[in-house]
């Protein structure tokens, strides 16, 4: 499961944040999340359940934003939303396209608690 690594990236992300900053913790923390991310939500959750526990994590609100995976064609420039890679074109029916969005992983904002 990379869900926990990719959790744990978080918890060492903030706690690298809250030591530059001299806060006590993390009071929120937003993440975008691509649809083709690779990333279950479930198993984003329990991760994160098993790993933020006693960090500076703990307690913090958390809102993950998921993002619709979005591509233009290459053919006739049409945007569309995907669920998976290599979809074709609803319009045209090409299948060589850009993908606009729906890798992202990051932290978006974090909010620290000052002591």
């Amino acid at each position: 499961m990379h869900e926990l690594s990719i959790v744990m990236s978080i918890v060492d992300a903030a706690r690298e944040q809250v030591e530059k900053h001299g806060a006590a913790r993390v009071e929120a923390i937003t993440l975008e999340v691509g649809t083709l991310a690779g990333i279950e939500p479930e198993a984003l959750e329990f991760a994160w359940e098993a790993a933020v526990p006693d960090t500076v994590l703990d307690g913090a609100g958390r809102h993950i934003r998921y993002i619709q995976a979005r591509a233009k064609c290459a053919g006739c420039g049409n945007e569309y939303d995907i669920q998976q890679l290599f979809e074709p074109c609803p319009l045209c029916g090409e299948y060589f396209s850009d993908l606009l969005q729906g890798k992202e992983l990051r932290i978006k904002t974090m909010t620290l608690e000052t002591e």
